[in-house]
């Protein structure tokens, strides 16, 4: 299963071109995170994004991305209003990222469909707040052709599909078989062991993981590694097994030299090269 290779010869072009759509005022760090994350992992451009408010303090805190402020509502959310925009912008990227930052809510329910029946284009993956949209819409992806992937834990996978969030951690990875099959993407479905599900039925599970990656941030930084393998041209199967992997390895690095609890989400982004280079 190996990576895109980029041989000398290759611009940041080629490694393909990243669009984060997130974060609320409160949670602009979300974004950061994905986004740093996306360019560990190889992705050669970064845009992201955010609320108009924040999006200097993204800029700054970024300087390797453009970013982009957009209309937001009185709860300091991007605005549905902000959709035709977000939409223009995801005509020119390789792979885009919606959700770090956004909390579960009607407003941003508006805003991912808004988004995606104006836009099936690159591909896409959706976390956090982004996922609750496929409640109501499950065919909300269906027009991108599989080119999606899910990263929810379970409580966002049990609320995604309408059921109860014990039934989806006794059965994690025939849940995640079937959400796969019925949204049409592949689904990573977070956990003590993480499944990672393709729509035509293929099955993966990674069980390596430790506590430490229990942690603020950390899968803002698992979806920004995964969207940045899938920028520089894997698919999206590959795309989240390997992000999957290297999330996990680099936790388990920082569990050495740190001890199991207490390391933060920003040390896992250092890791992920070493780890990814080597291989």
């Amino acid at each position: 299963m190996p990576l895109p290779d980029h041989d000398s010869n290759s611009d940041k072009e080629e490694r393909g071109r990243v669009l984060i759509v997130g974060g609320e005022v409160g949670l602009p760090g979300a974004v950061i995170l994905a986004g740093l994350a996306a360019l560990r992992a190889g992705a050669g451009k970064l845009q992201l994004a955010t609320c108009a408010r924040t999006a200097p303090l993204v800029a700054v805190s970024v300087p390797e991305c453009l970013a982009v402020g957009l209309d937001e509502t009185k709860s300091g959310t991007i605005s549905s209003k902000a959709a035709r925009e977000i939409a223009d912008v995801c005509k020119d990227a390789d792979a885009v990222l919606i959700g770090p930052g956004l909390r579960q809510s009607e407003e941003n329910d508006d805003l991912v469909k808004s988004i995606l029946t104006r836009w099936t284009g690159s591909p896409v993956i959706l976390d956090a707040g982004a996922l609750s949209a496929l409640r109501d819409s499950p065919d909300l992806l269906h027009g991108l052709g599989g080119k999606a992937i899910l990263t929810p834990h379970s409580g966002e996978m049990a609320n995604t599909l309408g059921t109860d969030k014990w039934e989806v951690e006794r059965n994690p990875g025939e849940i995640a078989i079937e959400a796969a099959a019925a949204l049409g993407a592949v689904v990573a479905l977070k956990g003590p062991k993480t499944f990672i599900a393709s729509p035509d039925g293929e099955l993966y599970v990674y069980e390596s993981g430790d506590i430490g990656l229990a942690t603020s941030g950390s899968g803002d930084t698992l979806a920004g590694v995964v969207t940045g393998l899938l920028a520089r041209g894997a698919s999206p199967l590959h795309s989240a097994v390997w992000g999957v992997f290297l999330h996990g390895a680099a936790g388990n690095v920082l569990a050495e030299r740190l001890g199991r609890i207490g390391f933060l989400a920003r040390e896992l982004l250092d890791e992920i090269p070493p780890i990814m280079n080597g291989l």
